[in-house]
């Protein structure tokens, strides 16, 4: 089975989603730098393998996709190794449901609202990491009610839901005021500690300093 390629930056929140799928999943992949922010602009080819120009982007023996949902659970599908996706219907509905959250309501309020802001501005603008802080709370709290009892946020079975989850928390509590939230969150907190032990995650840590 030929190696399937990932387009996209190592800093990456959403390319470090589909990354640490397939180190779940134990797949060889390689991974084709493509930077969205570099000074020269998003370069022409990859608009052929993204047509919004984002970030990341798969392809497997000719096979093409974009969102990293869809090549997560592609990934989960297609390769042999745990399963990432729960059997029952409702388990599945669930861990699609917190995915769907942290991209609405949870990726732009952490990531760029709050860490983004503070990380990256000279000056940043204090009334929108106060409002990433109070989104954010709504996501954590929503969060701890949705999780249930085991290690991982739908029980025993690691699945998608933490891999999406824990890329996002880690950019969020690279600054103080995301790791005094989540810590008012302990078992959000001991989840994301879990996560952060796990080799896929330590195999795609980037010192990154973008989105």
């Amino acid at each position: 089975m030929a190696k399937p390629v990932l387009y996209g930056a190592d800093y990456s929140v959403y390319v470090r989603i589909a990354r640490m799928a397939l180190e779940e999943k134990g797949v060889d992949y390689e991974l084709v730098p493509v930077d969205v922010f570099a000074a020269g602009g998003i370069p022409a080819w990859y608009f052929e393998h993204h047509p919004f120009g984002r970030i990341p982007a798969f392809e497997h023996e000719g096979f093409r996709l974009f969102e990293s949902s869809a090549i997560a659970r592609y990934i989960d599908d297609a390769f042999d190794g745990p399963p990432l996706q729960p059997k029952d219907p409702r388990g599945r509905a669930r861990m699609n449901q917190i995915i769907g959250m942290f991209d609405a309501h949870g990726y732009r309020a952490m990531v760029w609202d709050v860490a983004v802001e503070r990380l990256e501005k000279e000056v940043p603008d204090e009334s929108l990491i106060a409002d990433g802080l109070r989104q954010a709370e709504t996501v954590l709290k929503v969060l701890t009610s949705l999780k249930q009892d085991g290690p991982w946020l739908l029980g025993d079975q690691l699945t998608l839901a933490d891999l999406h989850a824990a890329p996002i928390i880690a950019y969020f509590v690279k600054v103080p005021e995301g790791r005094g939230l989540l810590a008012q969150f302990a078992g959000i907190w001991d989840l994301y500690l879990r996560m952060a032990g796990r080799p896929s995650f330590v195999r795609t840590e980037k010192a990154y300093n973008s989105r």
